[in-house]
This record gives structure tokens, C-alpha cells and sequence, in this order.
């Protein structure tokens, strides 16, 4: 195992310069396609952590509308009825 590691990064720095070339095309539709998955990966992790707060916020705002108490829950077991809502 370390004998081909150290033959890996031997390899790798005795290697010169690649002399490749990446056109303009190519290489904006690499950056586009790089930025949109961050962006996918932020926005799912804010969706995630933003979902306590959206149900937190509703949840008040029904309690004020209601008159000081909030309505009961929908569950799997007794759904919402429209008197509830």
C-alpha cells in the first residue's frame, strides 16, 4: 500500500505540464454546470434548515388568527377537518 503511494506522487510530480487546452465553449460550460450544482446543494441545505422556521412562523400566525389557541394538528391517523382549519 505505501509502496504504491509513494509510486503514485512520484509519478505525479515527476509529470510536466499537461499542454492541454480548454476552449471557451467548454470551459463556461463547465463553470455553468460547477455553479449550478453549489447552487443546488446550498439551496437544498437552506431548504432544510429554513423549514422549521416557515412551520414556526405559520403555526403563530395561525394561533393569533384562531383567537389565543391553535387549531389540532392534521395526523395519520385523524385528518383535518374543515371545522379545525
Amino acid at each position: 500500500m505505501i509502496f504504491r503511494l509513494g509510486t503514485a506522487l512520484f509519478l505525479f510530480f515527476l509529470a510536466g505540464n499537461a499542454l492541454a487546452y480548454i476552449g471557451p465553449g467548454a470551459g463556461i460550460s463547465f463553470l455553468g454546470s460547477f455553479l449550478a450544482a453549489i447552487v443546488a446543494v446550498f439551496a437544498a441545505i437552506f431548504a432544510v434548515l429554513l423549514w422549521p422556521i416557515r412551520y414556526m412562523i405559520r403555526r403563530m400566525k395561525r394561533v393569533r388568527s384562531d383567537g389565543g389557541e391553535a387549531a389540532p394538528e392534521a395526523t395519520a391517523d385523524r385528518p383535518a377537518t374543515s371545522e379545525e382549519n
